[in-house]
């Protein structure tokens, strides 16, 4: 899987304006994954990465006293810091979470909500985490599986054989990336969720509000025909049912320490 990081910043950049309007999955998600959250994990200095538009961290900053709320896409950290203006416990880095600019052993907890995903090294990544955690802290994140949007991947595929949609690491290689970052407990849950659309085109102009279109490497550079768009939309209608198609988005909700 090979993901072009300046696309990722791009594009997440652009959909800051448009992201709150339409991440409905996104907050579902985020909700869940602070149900599942014992409170002794919620305390102290958290770290929240790929904050966004700042919708979880503004629910962490209700259980600590100190927060960092950090992302690529410095417009998405604007919003979240105009969102929250007057807040005085959270500090804000835009960086890359691939190196963390803090001090090893300095948070006692990090948080991710649907963003590991977009990074290209997720193993530095898991490396970086545990380096920044102090000794008994806690990760917790959540991040798509292989399964997500295989309703638009195998429509793509019936008009050429180049990737549309992005590649998602399975739990066997979550598994094994957390293991080598020095992870002993991982808890891995699946959930799978199945909104519904007026139509192909809602999906996917959804896909780019929220900047989470195809941004791998070594994609089809051409540009994609009317002809193309219609016979990729005419093969997933293949999936409609009751006025409206569906969409998987296959979610691990991971705990580890």
């Amino acid at each position: 899987m090979q993901l072009d990081k300046a696309k990722i910043r791009q594009s997440f950049a652009a959909a800051s304006v448009t992201y709150d309007g339409v991440a409905a999955l996104q907050r579902t998600v985020g909700k869940a994954l602070l149900a599942m959250i014992d409170r002794e994990s919620l305390s102290g200095d958290l770290l929240d990465v790929g904050c966004g538009t700042g919708f979880l961290t503004s629910e962490l900053l209700a259980h600590t006293p100190s927060l960092i709320a950090l992302d690529m896409a410095l417009p998405m950290l604007q919003v979240a810091r105009s969102k929250l203006a007057g807040t005085a416990n959270v500090s804000y880095i835009c960086a890359d979470a691939e190196q963390l600019p803090l001090a090893g052993h300095s948070v006692d907890g990090v948080f991710s909500n649907l963003a590991l995903q977009w990074c290209v090294n997720i193993e530095a990544v898991f490396t970086e985490m545990k380096r920044v955690l102090k000794p008994g802290g806690r990760l917790v994140f959540s991040t798509f599986g292989p399964q997500t949007l295989q309703e638009l991947k195998a429509a793509w595929a019936d008009v050429d054989d180049f990737n549309h949609v992005n590649e998602f690491h399975s739990v066997a290689q979550l598994r094994h990336f957390l293991q080598q970052a020095g992870y002993a407990e991982i808890s891995i849950e699946i959930r799978i969720y199945r909104p519904r659309y007026a139509s192909v085109l809602a999906l996917m102009q959804e896909l780019k509000h929220i900047g989470a279109h195809n941004v791998m490497a070594g994609r089809n550079k051409n540009i994609t025909t009317k002809a193309q768009m219609r016979q990729m939309m005419a093969a997933y209608e293949q999936h409609r049912n009751g006025g409206f198609i569906p969409a998987t988005f296959e979610v691990f909700m991971v705990r580890v320490s």
